[in-house]
Formats: structure tokens, C-alpha cells, sequence
């Protein structure tokens, strides 16, 4: 009876991508390499509990680690070519809750 078990699962990595082909493109180019693997340390796309605490800053902070890097996340994501728009999207999508 594993699945009654209290104990918090350690998170996986999902497979989704975002729904808007740019936006999926760009994740698969530059986010998906540490936000899909476990092994990063990056918070995986669609672990909320992960995402929880790092959404509670705010868009603006959220936004600044992106563009300026923070702990392990490389400035600009890796996509030096993304919009804050692009980026908020892409944050939203991983998060899996609307940031603005």
C-alpha cells in the first residue's frame, strides 16, 4: 500500500512543453537541459512544490534571477535572444501558475 504512504515523492521530471511553438522551441532549446533533470538542482517543470516558495518572491524577482542569473541559473537562461515576456511565459509554463 505505497500509494497511501504519507511521505513526500521526490519530484520527477516532466515531459510537457508549452502549448505556443515559440515559447516551446525556446524551452526546449535553453531551459529544458537543467529544468528537466533531477540531477541540476534547477526547479523541474511542474513541481509546484518546488516552484512554490521562488513564486512567492514575484514576478519582479523571479524575472531579475532570470536575466541576471542566481545560484546556478546562468544569466538570460541561456537564451540571450528571449524577451521578458518570453521569459515570464516560460516561468509560468515551468511554475505551471500565471506570473506577472
Amino acid at each position: 500500500l505505497s500509494a497511501c504512504d504519507d511521505k513526500p515523492q521526490p519530484a520527477t521530471a516532466s515531459t510537457a512543453v508549452p502549448t505556443d511553438p515559440a515559447l516551446a522551441r525556446i524551452y526546449d532549446s535553453s531551459c529544458k537541459l537543467c529544468h528537466a533533470n533531477p540531477a541540476s538542482g534547477a526547479p523541474l517543470t511542474g513541481d509546484s512544490q518546488a516552484w512554490s516558495p521562488r513564486v512567492a518572491q514575484g514576478a519582479d524577482t523571479l524575472l531579475d534571477h532570470t536575466l541576471n542569473g542566481y545560484n546556478g541559473m546562468p544569466p538570460m537562461g541561456l537564451c540571450m535572444q528571449c524577451s521578458e515576456d518570453q521569459f515570464l511565459g516560460l516561468i509560468s509554463f515551468m511554475a505551471g501558475v500565471h506570473i506577472q
